[in-house]
């Protein structure tokens, strides 16, 4: 699907620049920038939007940018993209492929940096915005609990009466846009645990305390005790992502370290998470004989999309397409955009970006990609909620 379906000053516009946005995007893809040093990219932007006669500020840490403009005596609507890389390989072999080693846009970002820039310069050359406009362009999504937190703190949500994001889904085709009300993502939270004991020979556990069975207990133990004290219904994960401790086969040891993560689609859950794990790690622990230190990192709460602000984005996704909204659900992945849904409603939207032929590569892979058509698709959806998503509910 094209954006062909919608108004004609959207359609012109995609048609005459897609090319540029293309370009934006493979530049931003090639010379990616991890979480807090997106220096370049924030140049970018700033380039792009004053080009196209915005305003745009640097926000105060030096990374990240938010741009207001449209008339400034009607509700203001925000638009929010994030910047950063992962530090993650890439191995996809495009002629644009990252030149930097060991960092890679395998999560999508240089696609929705490039779609709000472009949503940027069209609606700068628009006279009917029904509403005010801002763009906030986010660094440091990618690590807890979020550059969302900076942004907000330097005011980004202060008089907005909604707010939007795409986020690229490789499991939706492109020219499709998935919508769901409520839930979209999970909380997730990080956890490490740091244990200790004597030591000894395996063949005396009895003699010592034997901190690697102790481990065992946790590894099994903490993901099960979780699923028999929170409702199943809530989606909540416990997972162990790395498991550290020894290295001689017949000697018991005197340190190991466990981390992981855990996530939860309820936000009610989340809030009274870290005092029930640390509860379960120490009634496990307890008749072990083992010390430990638990370091607990709250990640970021769910995405909750907000019904009304579904509905604007409904409304331009019909613009473009009627056939073109599809059903999405819950993640079990965080998304730092929840933050500023503690302040302001609003609606993330998953942007379907697989080329329909061939593997569908998720998120964080080191060969991910996308079909660059779903960038014509992102433009036109945000362009549209603003230009033809209200009245604000």
């Amino acid at each position: 699907m094209t954006a062909g379906g919608v108004d004609a000053g959207i359609s012109a516009w995609l048609e005459a620049n897609l090319g540029r946005v293309i370009a934006w995007r493979r530049e931003i893809h090639a010379n990616p920038e991890l979480s807090m040093a997106e220096f370049a990219t924030t140049a970018k932007v700033v380039d792009v939007l004053t080009g196209a006669g915005l305003p745009p500020v640097v926000l105060p840490k030096g990374t990240g940018v938010v741009c207001d403009f449209g008339p400034a005596d009607r509700p203001r609507i925000g638009l929010r993209a994030d910047l950063d890389g992962l530090p993650i390989p890439e191995q996809t072999g495009l002629p644009f492929t990252s030149r930097v080693d060991g960092v890679s846009h395998s999560c999508g970002h240089d696609a929705h940096s490039a779609i709000l820039m472009g949503v940027g310069c069209l609606l700068a050359g628009r006279t009917d915005l029904p509403f005010g406009v801002r763009l906030i362009f986010q660094a440091a999504e990618e690590v807890m609990p979020g550059g969302a937190l900076d942004a907000i703190d330097a005011g980004v949500t202060d008089g907005l009466a909604r707010i939007f994001a795409l986020h690229c889904d490789p499991h939706l085709q492109v020219g499709t846009v998935g919508l769901r009300s409520g839930p979209l993502t999970s909380a997730a939270d990080r956890l490490e645990v740091h244990l200790r004991g004597p030591g000894g020979h395996t063949s005396r556990p009895h003699l010592t305390s034997d901190l690697i069975y102790a481990m065992g207990t946790l590894i099994t133990g903490l993901p099960g005790v979780l699923a028999r004290r929170i409702d199943p219904r809530s989606g909540t994960v416990m997972s162990w992502g790395a498991v550290h401790s020894g290295d001689a086969p017949n000697a018991i040891p005197q340190e190991g370290r466990l981390r992981g993560t855990v996530r939860t689609g309820d936000h009610a859950i989340w809030d009274d998470m870290e005092p029930l794990v640390r509860s379960v790690v120490g009634e496990l622990v307890a008749p072990l004989g083992v010390s430990y230190d638990l370091t607990y990192v709250r990640g970021v709460p769910p995405v909750v999309n907000d019904e009304g602000s579904v509905g604007m984005l409904r409304r331009s996704v019909a613009a473009m397409d009627p056939a073109a909204e599809v059903d999405t659900p819950q993640s079990p992945g965080g998304e730092d955009f929840a933050w500023y849904l503690e302040h302001v409603p609003g609606a993330m939207a998953r942007l379907g970006v697989w080329s329909g032929t061939g593997p569908q590569c998720d998120l964080h892979q080191p060969n991910f990609d996308i079909d660059e058509r779903a960038l014509a698709v992102g433009i036109a959806t945000l362009a549209g909620t603003v230009l033809h998503g209200g009245p604000l509910p």
